[in-house]
């Protein structure tokens, strides 16, 4: 791996008191104000935890899997870090405990590196492949920010910390800067914020031989000067190091706040680097100009109903992780993001509605809840689990007219509700739903077993490991001409997005889906399919040609307004300022539907 480290400045971001207060957010949110100035920057995450990735852990625990453009299963963190910076994310931008001790003890067992007849040591050895996991791939950047997971105290982190205390060290503080989040918790019955938890974790960081060069002091609103004054006495901060960061209705909203608090003028000025105002200005009137949208404000646009009422385009997203509370907003980050964005690119605001697709088997349609949507997206998930709530939802979508939009298992159980409902497969599935593959259903969706990649040929089974065993990361797929996914996409005949699904369509009932009128506008190129052993691809599946991948249908605009299903997670690819176009489209389209009811 190479090292360009010549020129990097390094920004450490550790967390006290509290898990979720905003690290990675944050992070993201300095790294774009330095590039106002013209810097170059690049973020990792830093996760202690010993699981290899977050690729088999549940959404209600860990919230939703980014997917690199390489094929890295990443911590919803590093889809911040594209969306604020668009700075595309890889494999080597996200590092955990499982990877680091699985390295090492590889390398111990195969006598290889410098462990041969060594005894293995969390210091040296973990600390030194933390080391050298920070300081690998880059490319001239000027600056790398580096969040640390989890909170200070923590047994797991603590091998991170000492690595980011000695490369402080190594580099000399000329060349790092740390960044402490706390929180400033508000005691309503005493009526003032309290200090002392974040002069503990300021404390317990010391104790490991980090001195934060800065402080963000997370609370729910702006707190009292003298509080600041307090802190910097008693943490070693200068005070115009102590920034507040209150809550905020939108996290576009941080970029704004951060530089009215001077937090890019204080770093450049810690490294003795420039400032170009100018370019900072203006960066931060296009945040401001999506946070006009975003928010509630004088500026903010309604959609027109056909019957002439003013509302926002209200959005209905079927899921079946979502009786974690709140925890919906971690389960589907990116999808949430990607709808605000496509509201972006309108003008408009964009509301959300929430539905267990298990609360909704057996209900007559519609339920209660669709009442006032204009638009359903089913959006990805895996298992039996809910998925009959889904169907329904997608039929009731189809019959109705509705704008619906299907995201990975969402375009697989659209292709069931098509079988069942037009063609009339009444048992029409998927093998993921099969006990032991051994019922009587037909298999409108399989198990994927082997494809192409520029690696060599990919291959799975049924019984197989489930870690990093999907489909993971970019493929190409072509459009066809005059389609509906074709003028979305603004007549692109060949387009590249992100995967993250170990089933797939049939392509054995695509001829006969078509003749029914679903089309299938969208296939992997012949190049990046290599069929399988007979079951996923068995026989000739005439329209679709060779045996290729199915990756958008849609039904034409002529028998419904909206409706398209994707294979893949356009979300992963959605920025503020560069709003994927199926998300434009869709916000669009159901800004002028109306009501479903």
């Amino acid at each position: 791996m190479s090292k360009k480290t010549k020129k990097t400045s390094f920004i450490f971001i550790t967390g006290g008191v509290v898990s979720s207060l905003g690290k990675g957010v944050s992070a993201a949110a300095i790294a774009s104000l330095l590039q106002a100035h013209g810097y170059k920057t690049r973020i990792r995450k830093l996760d202690p935890y010993l699981n290899i990735d977050p690729g088999t852990m549940s959404p209600y625990e860990h919230g939703e899997v980014f997917v690199t453009e390489d094929g890295t299963e990443t911590d919803l963190d590093l889809g911040h870090y594209e969306r604020f910076t668009e700075v595309t994310a890889t494999k080597y931008d996200t590092i955990t405990t499982g990877q680091v001790y699985r390295k090492i003890l590889e390398d111990e067992r195969q006598g290889t590196g410098k462990t041969l007849g060594r005894t293995m040591q969390i210091v040296p050895h973990v600390t030194n492949a933390i080391k050298e996991f920070i300081q690998a791939e880059l490319d001239d950047e000027d600056f790398l920010f580096c969040e640390i997971g989890g909170t200070v105290g923590d047994i797991e982190s603590l091998p991170f910390l000492e690595a980011i205390r000695q490369l402080g060290f190594d580099l000399g503080h000329a060349r790092v800067f740390h960044i402490h989040m706390t929180l400033l918790p508000y005691l309503r019955a005493a009526g003032e914020y309290k200090t002392k938890p974040t002069q503990h974790s300021v404390k317990e960081l010391l104790s490991l031989g980090i001195q934060p060069d800065m402080l963000i002091c997370r609370a729910e609103s702006l707190f009292p000067d003298k509080e600041r004054e307090k802190i910097a006495q008693f943490c070693n901060v200068a005070k115009a190091n102590v920034i507040p960061a209150p809550d905020l209705e939108s996290i576009y909203e941080i970029p704004i706040r951060y530089r009215e608090q001077g937090i890019d003028l204080r770093i450049l000025k810690h490294f003795d680097m420039r400032l170009n105002i100018d370019k900072a200005q203006k960066a931060e009137k296009r945040w401001r100009s999506i946070v006009n949208v975003v928010k509630e404000t004088p500026e903010t646009k309604y959609a027109k109903t056909k019957s002439g009422e003013i509302k926002p385009a209200k959005i209905m997203i079927v899921g079946k992780y979502l009786d974690n509370g709140s925890g919906y907003k971690d389960s589907y980050m990116s999808l949430v993001e990607a709808l605000r964005h496509g509201g972006i690119a309108n003008g408009l605001k964009v509301d959300i509605s929430w539905i267990e697709a298990e609360a909704l088997e057996g209900e007559k349609f519609p339920s209660e809840e669709f009442t006032d949507s204009s638009g359903v997206i089913i959006p990805g998930g895996f298992g039996v689990r809910g998925s009959q709530g889904k169907i329904d939802t997608i039929k009731f979508a189809r019959e109705n007219k509705i704008p619906f939009l299907g995201i990975c298992f969402g375009m697989q159980l659209a292709v069931i509700e098509y079988a069942r409902n037009v063609l009339g497969i009444e048992k029409a599935s998927s093998t993921e739903f099969s006990v032991n593959g051994k019922d009587d259903s037909v298999p409108l969706v399989c198990l994927m077993e082997e494809w192409g990649r520029e690696q060599g040929i990919e291959k799975r089974s049924v019984n197989g490991a489930l870690g990093a065993s999907m489909r993971l990361g970019a493929y190409p797929c072509q459009l066809s001409e005059g389609s509906f996914a074709y003028d979305i996409y603004q007549n692109q005949n060949l387009i590249q997005e992100r995967h993250r699904h170990r089933y797939e369509v049939n392509s054995k009932y695509c001829a006969i889906l078509k003749e029914k009128g679903l089309v299938f506008s969208g296939l992997a190129p012949e190049n990046e399919t290599k069929g399988d052993n007979g079951r996923l691809f068995e026989g000739t599946p005439l329209e679709c040609g060779t045996p290729r991948l199915p990756e958008i249908l849609e039904l034409p605009k002529t028998s419904h307004p909206w409706f398209l299903a994707v294979q893949f997670h356009p979300e992963l690819k959605s920025r503020p300022f560069n709003p994927h176009p199926i998300f434009t489209s869709f916000v669009n389209a159901a800004s002028k539907h109306g009501k479903l009811v």
